[in-house]
């Protein structure tokens, strides 16, 4: 047994059993891949994947609980190499973060700017993503810290910390009617087609409950991924934007105006997410503490879970 059938068991699962992405993943060729897994089955004398002919359909029962402890060693061996460059390469290294535009955008500029005077020698890789595609980064091992609104806290595997709380705020043009109104309702905004978030992205599950709840059904005629987006089109005059309030930059956005929306659509939390059993860097810490200071390191280790199992809350 070696570490590359382990690698291969682990791809294969993650590449829906496909052994020509598999080989690629793992810059060998399908005929290797193929080797790789015979060898390993011989040796442990049991199947490991469902096949039909020679294509592989999926894991086996003794596969299954294979994968588990696979990804467990893997993972291990990944913290073995951080540990001995914590001590031999303390400043220097790499530190992947990944995060929603919002985030990216608005949350983390600061903070990557005081973290890259501090620790010049890290190459720290800013990716933009998906909540989900936030989960799978950091599962697969391919980020070490994942920041966003959604999702994070509902995975098994992670250990998701508070790091800030905020609100959506309606964004009109200036002179909009709603501009003239003292307070403003849910069926005030009803009233006027909306351009707000796609689903599943920043807080827009808490705006649709907000008008179901009311009873109200908005008129929403576009969705997009991220605020610029938002603001360009209710410049536009295709409806009044639902958008985060950190968002809105009043020295920017001098044709537009920030309506406070109060309590309407409740209060959203953004969480760093770390998966467990991820061995840190010390200046990955430091990064998660600029963030916010009461997430320092020890308050970190102390919420971290040993890895237990690889499923997920539905």
């Amino acid at each position: 047994m070696n570490f590359q059938q382990l690698r291969i068991i682990r791809e294969a699962a993650r590449r829906n059993f496909n052994l020509t992405e598999v080989g690629n993943a793992l810059f060998t060729s399908q005929s290797g891949v193929s080797k790789h897994i015979k060898d390993l089955e011989d040796e442990l004398g049991v199947e490991l994947f469902v096949r039909k002919g020679k294509r592989l359909l999926g894991l086996t029962d003794p596969g299954r609980e294979l994968l588990v402890i696979v990804e467990r060693i893997l993972l291990d061996s990944n913290n073995i190499k951080n540990l001995v460059e914590q001590y031999s390469k303390r400043d220097e290294g790499q530190l992947t973060v990944v995060a929603t535009h919002t985030q990216a955008r608005y949350a983390l500029p600061q903070v990557v700017h005081e973290f890259k005077k501090s620790f010049p020698k890290v190459h720290l890789k800013l990716h933009q993503a998906g909540p989900g595609e936030i989960v799978s980064m950091l599962l697969s091992g391919e980020a070490d810290i994942g920041v966003a609104t959604e999702a994070l806290g509902e995975v098994i595997r992670l250990d998701s910390f508070p790091y800030y709380t905020w609100r959506h705020a309606v964004v009109v043009p200036k002179g909009h009617p709603l501009t003239r109104l003292a307070t403003i309702t849910l069926k005030n905004i009803a009233e006027y087609p909306i351009v707000t978030y796609h689903e599943g992205l920043t807080g827009r599950a808490r705006i649709d409950q907000a008008f179901t709840k009311a009873g109200l059904v908005p008129d929403i005629v576009m969705s997009a991924l991220d605020a610029d987006v938002i603001k360009t089109y209710v410049e536009l005059g295709m409806g009044i934007g639902i958008m985060a309030s950190m968002a809105f930059n009043p020295a920017k956005d001098d044709d537009l105006k920030m309506l406070d929306c109060g309590d309407l659509f409740g209060e959203n939390t953004t969480y760093i997410a770390l998966r467990r059993g991820h061995y840190l860097r010390s200046f990955a810490y430091r990064f998660i503490e600029l963030c916010s200071p009461k997430l320092d390191e020890g308050t970190i280790r102390a919420g971290l879970a040993p890895l237990l199992d690889s499923g997920t809350r539905e």
